[in-house]
Order: C-alpha cells, then structure tokens, then sequence
C-alpha cells in the first residue's frame, strides 16, 4: 500500500523492526546504501524474525536513484527540523514515506531540494527524536487511519 524508504540506515534492530512493520501492513521497504550493516546481519534477522519471507525489499545506490526509478511518485519526507505536522498532509496508496539515518537524518541536501514536503512528528521542543522504527510506525498507522486501514481490516 505505501512505500518506506530508509536514507543510509544505520542499525540493524530498528531496519529489522521497520521490515516487520512493512511487513504486517503490507508496505515494500526500499533501503538506499551506504546501510550501516550486512543485510545478512544475525540482529537485522532477528528483531525481522520470520517476517522476512513476506517482505517485499528494494535496494538503491542513492535517493535520487529511488525518484529516478519512480518518477511521478508521491514522496513525503520526515526530519526533526520541519515544521508541518505529518498528520497535515493527506497519504495516497502508493505514496513513499523517507525516513533518514538515526545520527544525521537526511542530510542537508535533500531536505533543501525537498523543502516543500517535510514533515515532522511533533514532540517536546527540548528533546533530540524519537527511535527510527517508532517513528516509521507512527507515519504509516497515520496513512492507513487516514486510509481506512484498507487492506488490513
């Protein structure tokens, strides 16, 4: 139903527990390189457990390679430094929901070239982020609400 895209993902626990939550939703994960793992790393399959097998997983050399493999595609990205909600736009089946590394985000340059479309997941203003696999799970719950979890249900 939605796509979720992991920027240089760097440690395997919260890539595993992202690939269980596309897994149970339906969603296909998308990982762009560098990873900061093996995929065949033991605590990537463990925190995945036996998802593994229903997981539907693409892999790019950059994010500007997943936009060139996908063009017209709806993209929503999440950075701590945004100020537009994530509950204020409308998901769409198919829309590809970016989440950057755990100690850099995305990185200046896409979020300057995709300014119009980040989104952040309010939070207490003294506080760093939330965990990557806790975020990805609150953004794609708000797309199937919104959604009518179809697909789910």
């Amino acid at each position: 139903m939605f796509n979720i895209v992991l920027v240089e993902p760097e440690i395997p626990q919260n890539t595993g527990n992202i690939s269980r939550t596309c897994a149970v939703t339906g969603c296909c994960l998308h990982l762009v390189r560098p990873l900061g793992f093996s995929v065949d790393d033991r605590q990537l399959k463990r925190a995945g457990l036996d998802y593994w097998k229903d997981l539907e997983i693409f892999y790019y050399d950059s994010f500007d390679e997943v936009e060139r493999t996908h063009p017209g595609a709806k993209f929503h990205l999440y950075s701590t430094h945004a100020e537009k909600s994530y509950c204020d736009v409308k998901y769409n089946e198919g829309d590809f929901l970016v989440f950057g590394k755990e100690t850099a985000g995305l990185g200046e340059r896409i979020i300057n070239s995709h300014s119009d479309r980040i989104l952040r997941i309010p939070m207490r203003p003294n506080e760093r982020s939330l965990n990557l696999s806790n975020s990805v799970a609150i953004v794609v719950y708000e797309a199937f609400r919104q959604n009518n979890f179809k697909g789910m249900l």
